[in-house]
């Protein structure tokens, strides 16, 4: 949300930048958009610590703009999801300064309230417990200090919980994104976690008994409302964690990723996981390879090679699943790096910054350690044209713009033939017109020498697909094949997509 297109000059994306940009979507082929948070929030994470669930923060615009930009997308045939946060709120909520107040006010069990605490750390790093002087007790947090837990081991945080959904699914979003959906806290917090190697191993305080419940309780309040689409966020990169949360009564969709997270390119290791994915997950996985948590894919995977990137794309919108494209990976967008502890807006950065800090490091170690948890990699601001602030916006941005997006933006990249954006655009098309790569079951998925083949098929109609990531191979086509994509010479990093003819 803060970084795709600011219509006011303030800095930060918003609505009305967003609607403007609807063409360019359309144009891109893309049937959905997810949504960032957007709800009231002091922004301590990026708006995942919300103040407020039925207001929209003023820096996105007011409630009359979301409309219009649900409406016009609406009008396009694009759907909306939203970025739903339930695990914990903003310790400035209503909710949790209404908590803090005494033991028996009637919300101070809408959280996480303990004598002593137990041995769990933030996923931020430090302890998990804050204490408050008011009333002598510890707060559960998970994630930053200034962002406590919601108890769902409380009915009346259920119920809470469900007004705002259906708040949400009246106005007319086509559903959610849930964050960290299987770190709910639904049981008594006592158990310590295990510790290995000095390393704290998160046993008890995810996946905890009743997650799974909790989430039956969201799933038929949203399948209340037709067609509507839920995807959770299961923070766990393994498999089997990651199926059992894929059911008809659970989530629709869940992020896979055991694929989308590999930390550095092996064709191997991706073959793997759409074959992991295809034996283990029921109905479609999905297929991501950025976000705003992970750095870009184009540094990430592709070591800066644009040909590599254009076949991992190939590889997202043609392999049977549910693709996802992260904003700015249409136009081969970098990493950022923060140059100074200033550049940082990454709470998550911040935080191992300072603990480095604490142990000893001086600041430009410190930086170092900053750096590599920081996840502003992939946070700046998407890149318009050639403009002033990459044509972002009029001013000032909230984060850093790439230094190179004179180069490498949505207006430029238009008018070249071959350039990545006109690609994904190929690519898009194509999905959208052939249904097998829509519907189509494997018949085929295979590696060899360095090249993924998979064969979809769907009433009767079967589309190959070959991406090569080794030496260049000439392939030897059906006498009935016709070219949708490419050609039988595939240099490294080549696609090729064919459909035989019966």
């Amino acid at each position: 949300m803060p970084s795709y297109a600011d219509s006011n000059g303030d800095g930060y994306g918003d609505f009305k930048g967003i609607t403007g940009k609807l063409d360019y979507l359309n144009g891109l082929g893309i049937k959905g958009i997810w949504l960032t948070p957007f709800l009231k929030s002091p922004k301590v994470d990026n708006g995942y610590d919300v103040a407020d669930y039925y207001a929209i923060d003023p820096v996105y615009g007011a409630k009359a703009d979301f409309d219009v930009f649900l409406k016009e997308a609406h009008k396009r045939g694009i759907k909306v999801i939203m970025d739903m946060v339930l695990n914990h709120t903003s310790t400035e909520s209503k909710w949790f300064q209404e908590s803090k107040k005494s033991k028996d006010n009637p919300y101070r069990n809408y959280y996480i309230w303990n004598d002593k605490p137990n041995n769990w750390e933030s996923f931020f790093g430090g302890s998990a417990w804050q204490k408050d002087m008011a009333t002598n007790q510890y707060y559960y947090h998970k994630f930053d200090v200034r962002m406590a837990d919601l108890n769902w081991a409380n009915p009346k945080v259920i119920t809470e919980v469900q007004k705002v959904l259906r708040y949400w699914l009246d106005t007319g979003v086509d559903g959610f994104r849930l964050d960290v959906i299987n770190f709910l806290t639904t049981k008594e917090i006592t158990l310590d976690n295990p510790v290995k190697d000095g390393k704290q191993e998160h046993k008890y305080d995810i996946d905890q008994d009743g997650v799974k419940d909790a989430i039956r309780i969201i799933k038929s309040t949203v399948s209340a409302y037709k067609n509507r689409f839920i995807v959770g966020e299961i923070g766990s990169d393994k498999i089997e964690v990651l199926k059992q949360y894929q059911r008809e009564d659970l989530l629709d969709v869940v992020f896979n990723f055991n694929f989308g997270s590999i930390p550095a390119f092996s064709a191997k290791r991706i073959f793997d996981e759409l074959q992991s994915m295809e034996k283990h997950m029921e109905s479609y996985p999905t297929l991501f390879f950025g976000s705003h948590d992970m750095p870009r894919i184009i540094d990430r995977l592709a070591n800066g090679n644009i040909d590599r990137a254009e076949a991992l794309a190939a590889l997202l919108l043609t392999a049977k699943g549910v693709p996802f494209i992260y904003y700015g990976e249409e136009i081969g967008m970098h990493n950022t790096i923060a140059k100074t502890f200033e550049d940082i807006k990454d709470i998550q950065g911040v935080t191992h910054y300072k603990l480095a800090l604490k142990k000893g490091k001086n600041a430009d170690e410190a930086l170092i350690e900053g750096n590599v948890h920081n996840r502003d990699k992939s946070r700046s601001p998407m890149q318009w044209s050639p403009d002033d602030f990459g044509g972002f916006s009029t001013n000032k941005s909230w984060i850093n713009v790439n230094a190179d997006y004179k180069d490498i933006n949505a207006q430029v990249l238009s008018k070249q033939e071959n350039s990545i954006l006109n690609m994904y655009r190929k690519l898009i098309a194509l999905r959208n017109a052939e249904m097998a790569l829509q519907y189509g079951i494997y018949t085929n998925l295979e590696f060899r020498d360095g090249r993924i083949t998979f064969t979809r098929t769907f009433n009767n109609e079967s589309i190959t697909v070959i991406i090569n990531f080794d030496i260049e191979t000439t392939i030897q086509l059906p006498d009935t094949a016709a070219v949708l994509m490419g050609s039988t010479k595939l240099k490294p990093n080549d696609f090729i997509i064919y459909k035989v003819l019966n």
